[in-house]
C-alpha cells in the first residue's frame, strides 16, 4: 500500500479560477449559515482539477481561507482521503487496488505491468509525463477483480494481458473502454443473468 507523499515543490500562492471561482460559490450556498465547512471536500476536488489532477499546500491554505476554517481542518480531509493527490501526478493516473479480493485473483500481476510500462517504481511520472501510477485500497469493484482505476474510470476483470493493452493505448494517445474486460455486464455473471429472469414471477 503507498504512502501519501506531500510533493517537496510547492507553488507559491493559488487561487480559483474565474469559472472554478463561481462553482465554489455555488457549492458553499448549498450548506445553511455556518456550516460552510462541509463544502471542503468538493473545493479540494475543485483545486485538483484545476491544478493538473494535485493538491499544492497554497491550495489547502487558500480553501482554509474561503471556507473561514483553520488550514489544519482543509489539511486533514486532503490527506486523509486517497482521492486527493499530494504530488503531481501524469496526465493519465493509475491506481491499482491491491486489497485482498483484487490481491488474490491477480492485482500484483496488474502492478507488473505498471512496473514495465510506466515506471518501476509508485508515485513516479513516466518520462512522456503520459502516466503515474500507485496501488491503492479497496475501490468498491471487488465483485469485478482484479480491476484498476484510470482518472475517473474504472477497467475490470483484468490480467496482465489485458492490462498492457490498455496501456499501450494510453501511452498512444488513445482513450480505452472501461468497465469489464470479460464482457460482462456491470456486475452480472458472464453469459448473462441465470436467475430472476422471468419479472413477472419474481
Amino acid at each position: 500500500m503507498s504512502i501519501k507523499r506531500i510533493s517537496k515543490k510547492q507553488p507559491d500562492n493559488f487561487e480559483f479560477d474565474s469559472d472554478n471561482l463561481k462553482k465554489a460559490n455555488r457549492i458553499i450556498n448549498n450548506y445553511p449559515e455556518g456550516k460552510q465547512q462541509s463544502a471542503v471536500m468538493s473545493l479540494l476536488y475543485l483545486a485538483q482539477n484545476q491544478n493538473e489532477n494535485w493538491i499544492p499546500l497554497a491550495a489547502m491554505k487558500y480553501i482554509g481561507k474561503f471556507l473561514n476554517v483553520p488550514y489544519i481542518k482543509v489539511y486533514e480531509v486532503a490527506t486523509f482521503y486517497t482521492m486527493y493527490n499530494l504530488s503531481p501526478v501524469g496526465k493519465n493516473f493509475i491506481q491499482i487496488c491491491t486489497t485482498t479480493p483484487c490481491m488474490i485473483r491477480g492485482a500484483y500481476k496488474l502492478v507488473e505491468a505498471c512496473k514495465e510500462k510506466i515506471s518501476q517504481n509508485e508515485n513516479e511520472i513516466s518520462e512522456d509525463k503520459k502516466c503515474s501510477w500507485v496501488e491503492v485500497e479497496c475501490l468498491g469493484a471487488c465483485v469485478n477483480a482484479p480491476m484498476m482505476q484510470i482518472n475517473n474510470d474504472y477497467f475490470e476483470d483484468l490480467d496482465k494481458e489485458k492490462t498492457l493493452k490498455i496501456l499501450d493505448q494510453i501511452l498512444k494517445g488513445e482513450s480505452p473502454k472501461p468497465g469489464s474486460y470479460r464482457g460482462r455486464l456491470n456486475s452480472e455473471p458472464e453469459n448473462n443473468r441465470k436467475t430472476l429472469l422471468d419479472i413477472k414471477n419474481a
